[in-house]
């Protein structure tokens, strides 16, 4: 993108509170909100090693802390016993070989006890995607009992410019090139005149949802012309194994850009709370240099 381009960053998120309860402003209305984390990184090694009665022993490697690097737990004056944590050798190679191992290794069990809850406002559009992960635990505002926000996604000029090009609609705009037959309007322009009609019907929707309801129509009738742009909020409960596969899907390049905001935004949330985790994460979502 060009120095002072005339349209929006591609980035539409940013951080703007907390750490282990962060919250985003995504997108024009939109947000995401950790409501609870569980679990650590140090706590995904302890899982692990459930079945061997040992614990987190460190991330580096160096002495034992068992046994202080001597290689035997000593019991008395007279008897001692081989350090069990170390194997006797006194020295540890340091938990972050194990969590790697996890990792690369799909081991994935221990990631199953660490997690988020959060709390979400974004377009219908999304959530319409977002459901489709079924590894997570949803609930959403219902629009048959609570009057459904004056909120309505409109895509920002670079958004509605990088779609057409993406699109390649031959047969009404030559090739990725978004014009208005007829009109003499360079791109920047076009986008501009698309983004003004978008919103003024989506205006005049809600004007006429809520007319419905001042004359006495349910709001499960009312809401029939609700268009997926509009705003809705709901909460999500995963564990960290499944929030890890469902950012794998959705901060890709091939998502749709309106999920990714979301997608790179909990990403965010998540390297706050697991930190190495993360970071192993996203060796294996960008690629590697020569």
């Amino acid at each position: 993108m060009k120095e002072n381009a005339p349209y929006e960053s591609d980035q539409e998120w940013r951080h703007v509170s907390g750490l282990h309860d962060a919250r985003y402003d995504v997108l024009d209305h939109g947000y995401l909100h950790v409501k609870r984390n569980w679990g650590s990184d140090e706590e995904i090694i302890e899982t692990a090693r459930m079945s061997t009665k040992k614990g987190f022993l460190g991330w580096d490697p160096g002495p034992c802390p068992s046994c202080e690097g001597k290689g035997v737990i000593q019991k008395n004056d007279h008897d001692s016993f081989p350090c069990t944590d170390c194997s006797g050798k006194g020295k540890i190679p340091g938990d972050a070989k194990l969590l790697r191992y996890l990792y690369e290794h799909k081991h994935a069990t221990p990631f199953e006890f660490a997690g988020l809850t959060i709390e979400v406002q974004a377009p219908i559009m999304v959530f319409r995607e977002w459901h489709r992960h079924r590894t997570q635990s949803y609930s959403e505002m219902s629009a048959r009992y609570v009057q459904m926000p004056n909120l309505h996604y409109v895509p920002s000029i670079r958004r509605i410019l990088d779609s057409s090009r993406k699109s390649g609609n031959r047969q009404v705009s030559g090739g990725g090139v978004l014009l208005i037959p007829g009109e003499n309007r360079n791109e920047v322009e076009t986008a501009e005149y698309i983004r003004h009609h978008i919103r003024g019907e989506q205006q005049r929707i809600y004007r006429f949802y809520e007319d419905l309801l001042s004359y006495g129509v349910s709001k499960e009738i009312a809401r029939l012309d609700t268009p997926v742009s509009r705003y809705s909020r709901m909460r999500a409960t995963g564990n960290l194994r499944n929030w890890l596969a469902f950012l794998t899907l959705r901060m890709d390049p091939t998502a749709q850009y309106e999920i990714r905001q979301f997608a790179w935004a909990l990403g965010d949330a998540i390297e706050r709370c697991f930190p190495r985790t993360w970071e192993l994460h996203l060796e294996t979502m960008m690629p590697r240099a020569a």
